[in-house]
């Protein structure tokens, strides 16, 4: 074996040690990535390390996963980086969809299946409220930016359709693209070059998709093309994501109900990986009609709609990435578009509570929540895994 297959497979059992520990949201992973890849492993320098993050939040995506492909891409190319993104993804997306197979077996053969999610439920609205806290505070930061947001989380709420979240990002990032003067002017020294192939992929497979799905009502190409255009569109990381899935699978198609999302949702938050694993849940669910294997085809197939997006364009943009950072309508048009999605934010946590009872139990596990996440170093896991145990406590004793 050459030593360049040694450091290959080296960096993949980096990864895959990753995929089953990297707890505690975004901050805690870079961490991990500065630790192993930068400073025990040297793979990139801590410099590319930030330049590549900041890459993959300027893009739709996960910036995660989008993260993992890119340091693999500078290691060993296209083919170490699809490796790395299947090691990186595969252990979250299995746990996914066996959560969504256990939660409807006991469905479908326990009164009160959902009872041990009772408290969980709510939770999740403590986790989607603290996330767009910080996404706020981190992304919103001026007037315009400031009105734009709430735009958006008004027409997010009054028209919770999936068709509508393309056209607010399109219109929020041109809104804001011409204040380009604004920002810092920086010299073009040279031409921008541009490789189109992988963007003539990620268009051709979104074009291949949605046709051979409007053709054939195939339920697994329809599924496919919803989770491809949705991961076409997320920009922000995957909270954002919550109210495309939401608005699409519970309001718009009635796959799954709003207990289930919600439970999957919290759930997600206590496992290691990628936050965008979610969507196995929703796709295993989406085709439980199908017994067995279709919990494992739409897991798969909404694993790799969701995924491969974000991958193909950080794999067009990653090589002209340091001419087109110089352009300033590219710059300003950010501040739009990461104004849109923290708006959709916070219409998901609104939305996701209508659902719920509102009583006082529910409201207190909601701050609750939020408040171990703003102001204890508790995890996420050891939060969910709480959760759970006063849900199954609840079932034998009044609260």
């Amino acid at each position: 074996m050459s030593v360049r297959q040694v450091r290959y497979n080296v960096f993949l059992k980096d990864i895959f040690t990753l995929s089953i520990t990297a707890f505690g949201g975004p901050q805690a992973f870079l961490a991990m990535l500065l630790e192993r890849m930068v400073k025990n492993r040297g793979y990139i320098t801590e410099e590319e390390l930030w330049e590549l993050n900041a890459l993959c939040n300027i893009l739709p995506g996960p910036s995660s996963t989008q993260l993992v492909s890119a340091i693999g891409f500078r290691v060993g190319g296209p083919n170490l980086a699809y490796l790395a993104l299947l090691v990186w993804i595969l252990p979250a997306t299995l746990l996914m969809i066996a959560t969504a197979i256990v939660i409807n077996f006991l469905q479908e053969n326990t009164l009160g299946a959902l009872d041990f999610a009772r408290f969980i439920q709510p939770m999740a609205i403590g986790f989607i409220i603290f996330a767009a806290q910080k996404t706020i505070s981190k992304m919103v930061k001026s007037s315009e930016a400031m009105i734009l947001m709430l735009i958006s989380a008004f027409v997010s709420f009054f028209y919770s359709s999936p068709y509508i979240f393309p056209i607010m990002l399109i219109l929020g990032g041109l809104s804001t693209s011409v204040k380009y003067k604004n920002q810092p002017k920086v010299e073009e020294d040279k031409p921008l070059k541009i490789k189109w192939a992988n963007f003539y992929l990620w268009a051709g497979v979104l074009i291949l998709a949605a046709v051979a799905g409007a053709i054939t009502k195939y339920q697994p190409i329809l599924l496919f093309e919803n989770f491809y255009r949705n991961g076409s569109l997320i920009f922000g990381g995957g909270q954002v994501l919550v109210p495309y899935l939401y608005t699409e699978f519970v309001d718009f198609k009635h796959f799954l109900s709003s207990e289930e999302f919600l439970t999957g949702y919290a759930i997600s938050q206590g496992i290691p990986g990628p936050t965008f694993s979610i969507s196995s849940y929703v796709g295993a669910l989406s085709m439980r009609e199908f017994g067995l294997s279709g919990f494992l085809m739409g897991g798969l197939i909404a694993a790799a709609g969701i995924f491969l997006p974000g991958i193909f364009l950080i794999f067009f943009v990653i090589r002209f990435w340091d001419q087109l950072k110089l352009y300033r309508p590219v710059r300003a048009a950010l501040e739009g578009i990461n104004a849109v999605s923290c708006g959709m934010l916070i219409a998901a946590a609104y939305l996701l509570f209508e659902p719920l009872e509102a009583n006082g139990l529910h409201i207190m596990f909601i701050l609750g929540t939020y408040s171990v996440l703003q102001f204890t170093k508790i995890s996420s896991p050891v939060i969910i895994l709480t959760g759970i145990g006063l849900g199954i406590l609840a079932n034998y004793f009044v609260f």
